[in-house]
């Protein structure tokens, strides 16, 4: 396994445990009354949202087929920089070391 491979399957599971975390310990409705309101909070959502849009645009221009493109951009909006992670993992391990298939896909 190379060094981008485990970096993407660690954040994968960094992701996967965050998440887990928040279920648990949160209430989302109750922090979400004092988190939405706040500008900070308001920039964080239009930075992670430009970012989804940004790597949305590297699948669709990635993948041949429509269906599994807008299948990935599903899983970006319900799951975020987890699915992201994920598709740039398989995306790798895919290209099997060459560049142009991993940023162009294997068209």
């Amino acid at each position: 396994m190379n060094r981008p491979v485990a970096f993407l399957i660690a954040g994968v599971i960094l992701m996967v445990s965050v998440i887990v975390y928040a279920l648990v310990a949160g209430s989302f409705m109750a922090e979400a009354a004092v988190l939405f309101p706040s500008p900070w909070f308001q920039l964080t959502l239009v930075d992670l949202y430009l970012g989804f849009i940004l790597f949305a645009c590297w699948i669709f221009a990635r993948e041949s087929r429509r269906g599994v493109a807008i299948g990935w951009l599903i899983a970006l909006c319900l799951l975020g920089n987890l699915a992201a992670c994920i598709y740039a993992a398989l995306a790798f391990v895919q290209a099997k070391g060459d560049r142009r298939v991993f940023w162009l896909g294997s068209t």
